[in-house]
């Protein structure tokens, strides 16, 4: 009988222990997902997601001498500690209940979150936030949380101290005549630049957030009377259906917002500079700017706007028109050039005036290989030379991009392994696509020359033809936010024709785009 009540003595004190501990894990997994009211909890809670960092500070402190507690949490580095200091610990440690017991806001020995904020914190920005997960994201990105005994509840404050490089002249998009200033890797910088433009009357800029644990503010921008509120609602749908841990850079979401992410052609415009931005939203487009990048986006493009410059609008219309023109001719030259000079040498010589195909001939006597090998060769050389170029430092990369092209085919002319016409061809083809504006344009380009050699190395002249065709009608067929990418030229709007090749007159362009359907068609001014 001992024995029994021996063992179910030892039973009953297992289960108690068991519960316990079953009633401590409960308790652990039910930790609270707001803030609560009881100081310890929560800090207890933030301590267990982000207390094991180094950077990550806990400051407690007693407000005053009303003997209450409180806590800051900041992160070093990202927040300003001088700003701490000066103006949240000095303003919350001192003793103002003298100055302040006959308000009605303040009761000894209990603050509300009204005297806090209204009367003690001397700092601007101040939110309130009831999540635990909320708090740590803004602590993350530099805020410093404020956490009082007694409130359920935590202030943001703005103590953010990003260190960001100062405004400088884009390095992607120079210009001769125009600003010199470009958007930074500060979001904050870029909203201050366009609102710096001028005094634009209802510029929206509406905020998101995208990435799911690296989250990083994203700015959709639009001018509220000029644009078509169904574009908006458009890009705003596509950005809220990114679904990404991480979104480090523009080029990400214009991958994710595209309406065809198997065309070679980019159907988003990026860019560095201001004016070309606040120019797309007096037409009507929308433009989307991320936190750490300069590159903002443009939406929705046309292919013709990737052959515009904003310096075309700077300078009168007479060299603007000239110098566009000569764009168009550039891309010409850098998409086809290569495939018609393998066309000419290997299938239709005949067409060739009879001296110059004398001549050629003379030149390609020692060459051993067919024209696309010979043309594929000095064409993959000029293409690694300039990503070289780009992968160097600066003081050396351009110059080692030109030296590298004058050795490689002075050598690969005298060895005889390259005819001369062809080193000729092939410096045209890279001097022409330099001249094309939008550096994604000038790498489809590119891409698209080879498909054209290959082609032309087939079929001849016809295989020239074909691919042009077929490329043609992608072009039509594509479309940017529901706006067709050859537009004003497919479908045919001739009287949108005044700023397509030609540049006329700025007296003369009074229409804004008729494609965007926007609010006021007028251009004012």
């Amino acid at each position: 009988m001992e024995v029994k009540k021996w063992k179910s003595a030892v039973k009953k004190i297992g289960n108690h222990a068991n519960e316990k501990e079953n009633k401590q894990e409960s308790i652990h997994q039910d930790s609270p997902n707001h803030v609560t009211d009881h100081l310890a909890l929560t800090l207890e809670v933030i301590k267990n997601e982000i207390g094991h960092n180094s950077d990550v500070h806990f400051r407690e402190f007693i407000i005053g001498r009303t003997g209450i507690h409180a806590a800051i949490i900041f992160v070093e580095g990202l927040s300003d500690k001088d700003l701490i200091e000066k103006h949240i610990l000095s303003s919350l440690m001192a003793d103002f209940s003298k100055e302040y017991q006959q308000d009605q806001l303040y009761v000894k020995g209990s603050l509300s979150k009204q005297c806090i904020k209204s009367q003690v914190l001397s700092i601007s920005d101040v939110e309130e936030v009831h999540s635990i997960k909320e708090v740590i994201s803004k602590v993350l990105t530099g805020s410093t949380a404020l956490l009082i005994d007694g409130l359920s509840l935590a202030l943001i404050l703005g103590t953010s101290k990003l260190k960001t490089r100062t405004i400088e002249e884009p390095v992607s998009e120079a210009l001769v005549r125009g600003p010199r200033v470009g958007f930074t890797e500060s979001l904050s910088d870029n909203t201050s630049l366009l609102r710096g433009s001028g005094d634009i009357e209802n510029l929206s800029l509406v905020k998101f957030q995208v990435g799911k644990r690296s989250k990083k503010d994203l700015i959709v921008a639009y001018i509220k009377e000029i644009v078509d509120p169904e574009l908006v609602e458009e890009v705003e749908k596509r950005i809220k259906k990114i679904d990404l841990d991480n979104v480090p850079e523009s080029g990400y979401v214009e991958q994710l917002i595209e309406d065809n992410y198997l065309s070679p052609f980019p159907q988003v415009q990026n860019t560095e500079r201001p004016d070309r931005v606040i120019a797309a939203l007096m037409e009507g487009r929308v433009a989307i700017l991320l936190d750490g990048t300069p590159f903002a986006l443009i939406a929705p493009v046309t292919f013709s706007m990737m052959l515009q410059s904003p310096e075309d609008y700077y300078e009168r219309w007479i060299p603007g028109t000239f110098i566009r023109f000569l764009r168009y001719i550039a891309v010409v030259l850098s998409l086809f050039t290569p495939a018609l000079y393998i066309a000419f040498i290997s299938f239709h010589p005949g067409l060739i005036p009879t001296k110059l195909a004398i001549s050629i001939i003379g030149s390609r006597s020692g060459v051993p290989f067919p024209a696309l090998i010979e043309a594929l060769f000095m064409e993959l050389s000029i293409e690694i030379l300039r990503e070289a170029g780009l992968r160097l430092p600066k003081p050396i990369g351009p110059a080692m991009g030109i030296v590298g092209g004058l050795i490689i085919g002075e050598a690969a002319v005298q060895a005889g392994i390259v005819s001369p016409i062809l080193v000729i061809v092939v410096a045209l083809t890279a001097i022409s696509s330099f001249s094309i504006p939008q550096y994604s344009v000038g790498i489809t380009l590119r891409i698209l020359r080879f498909v054209a050699m290959l082609c032309a190395a087939i079929l001849g002249l016809y295989g020239v033809i074909l691919f042009f065709l077929f490329m043609m009608s992608h072009l039509v067929k594509l479309k940017s936010f529901g706006v067709p990418y050859m537009s004003p030229a497919v479908p045919y709007r001739l009287s949108e024709w005044k700023d397509l090749v030609v540049r006329m007159p700025l007296m003369m362009m009074k229409r804004r785009p008729k494609m965007m359907h926007t609010k006021d068609p007028l251009r004012k001014g």
